[in-house]
């Protein structure tokens, strides 16, 4: 353990940052991976296709909410444990660890159970049609069961790269995907289980991922070890893992929200073709998203522990390290959408009306990823450093106060380009505002500990 922390806290920060953030990214991979290549098996099976497609892509804020719920206390647990490392408490870390689990279980059981019980007048209000309804309902009621495992590996997954386990911890999520990769289609074009086949897949990868997190986290000379008599909830340990974990999971439940209102935009000014155009634009956009949403990860453990070690000045550099990163990540992106887009979309064999939409859909959505880039970036310093109030206002400007009524003020003008057109425009207006809070909060740091900052 010594070594881990001494290593956080004295060697360079761009080496640090490169080192936790490439396994971080290679495990946020996994989750783009998952859907993506479930798209692209669904595209090309049996009894399958383009309303296959759109009944996923109806299905995806649920999914979103799951994952968000695992983000909610993994992020939160993650970042906790990195301060206590800082702090040099032991028992808070091992008792976050236990307090985390506990927890992911109590509340992703508790909305599985929920989605069964309401399953069909739930998909009736995210938007499902006559053709799409029969993909959607049979993809969710066996994708449901493998959310606890998937959250619990989330759980883990973020505790052991916090801990100063990153290598390990994308290796395990890689099994995962592998082994996602080589079921799937078994289970698609073999057994031709069709929608059922994609997510009883990810399921059987998501439970063998976790087991082995938890033999990691059973061994006794691990920074962290799970204990059975830490197992218990601790109101303290708790409210510690939700205050900090609420700023992401309101974040991607908001996406979730947005996503709704952009089928129900899409519905309305256009036709099913727009709606299975976003689904397939938008599971690719994921893509840059969750490799920024890796760097975060990345920096997460090394702000969080200098921010509860006093080290300021390593604080702000790894965060404007990260900024840089995050806005080249996102250029990338954006030269993808708007030079390969064609290409991009054609593994979903797509008929060719539905490619030329989503090709068009790519260019309009990533055009401001190295924004998303930036902004994401300044959120997750917030969470770092104990301040989810600020990371929540960020995230929920972005959706509810710029994106929403954009969806519904623009179309009246524009109709289906006004839809298109607000993703856009909201991420140019919630970076600004992103940006000025930054800076005040970098201002308020520097006067506070009054480190010389290069």
């Amino acid at each position: 353990m010594g070594s881990i922390l001494n290593r956080l806290e004295s060697e360079q920060t761009t080496k640090l940052l490169r080192e936790y953030s490439i396994s971080a990214i290679i495990g946020s991979l996994v989750v783009a991976i998952y859907n993506i290549v479930d798209s692209i098996y669904i595209g090309h099976g049996p009894n399958l296709g383009d309303h296959a497609i759109g009944g996923l892509g109806l299905v995806f804020p649920i999914m979103t909410f799951f994952t968000a719920l695992g983000a909610f206390v993994g992020t939160g647990a993650a970042t906790r444990v990195a301060i206590y490392m800082g702090e040099g408490c032991k028992d808070k870390m091992d008792r976050a660890l236990g307090n985390a689990l506990v927890l992911i279980i109590l509340l992703t059981g508790f909305f599985v159970l929920l989605t069964y019980i309401f399953i069909d007048p739930l998909l009736h209000i995210i938007g499902a049609t006559q053709d799409t309804y029969h993909f959607a309902r049979e993809f969710l009621i066996y994708y449901l069961p493998c959310c606890i495992f998937l959250n619990l590996g989330f759980v883990l997954s973020s505790v052991m790269h916090a801990s100063g386990y990153p290598q390990k911890a994308m290796y395990i999520m890689l099994l995962g995907v592998i082994l996602n990769i080589i079921l799937a289609p078994i289970f698609i074009f073999i057994f031709e289980w069709g929608m059922r086949g994609a997510a009883i897949a990810t399921s059987i990868a998501a439970f063998i991922s976790f087991v082995i997190f938890m033999i990691h986290f059973l061994e006794r000379n691990n920074t962290l070890t799970l204990h059975k008599h830490k197992l218990n909830l601790d109101k303290k340990i708790v409210w510690a893992i939700m205050s900090i974990g609420v700023s992401p999971f309101l974040m991607q439940v908001a996406a979730s929200i947005v996503v709704f209102f952009i089928n129900n935009r899409l519905s309305t000014y256009g036709d099913s073709i727009a709606i299975e155009a976003y689904a397939i634009a938008n599971r690719l956009n994921l893509i840059i998203v969750l490799i920024i949403v890796g760097l975060t990860q990345g920096m997460q453990p090394i702000v969080g522990y200098n921010y509860g070690a006093n080290k300021i000045e390593r604080v702000i550099s790894t965060v404007n390290q990260a900024i840089k990163a995050g806005i080249g990540i996102g250029f990338i992106g954006l030269i993808g959408g708007l030079f390969f887009s064609d290409i991009a979309v054609s593994p979903f064999n797509p008929t060719p009306a539905l490619a030329s939409k989503a090709s068009g859909v790519l260019k309009i959505i990533t055009i401001v990823l190295p924004l998303s880039g930036l902004q994401m970036v300044i959120s997750n310093f917030f969470q770092s450093i104990g301040m989810p109030t600020k990371a929540i206002m960020l995230s929920l400007t972005r959706q509810f106060l710029f994106l929403v009524p954009l969806l519904f003020i623009l179309p009246l003008f524009f109709q289906l380009d006004g839809v298109w057109f607000s993703i856009p425009l909201a991420d140019v207006a919630s970076t600004i505002f992103a940006v000025i809070i930054y800076i005040g909060q970098i201002h308020k740091l520097k006067e506070k500990y009054t480190y010389a900052i290069d």
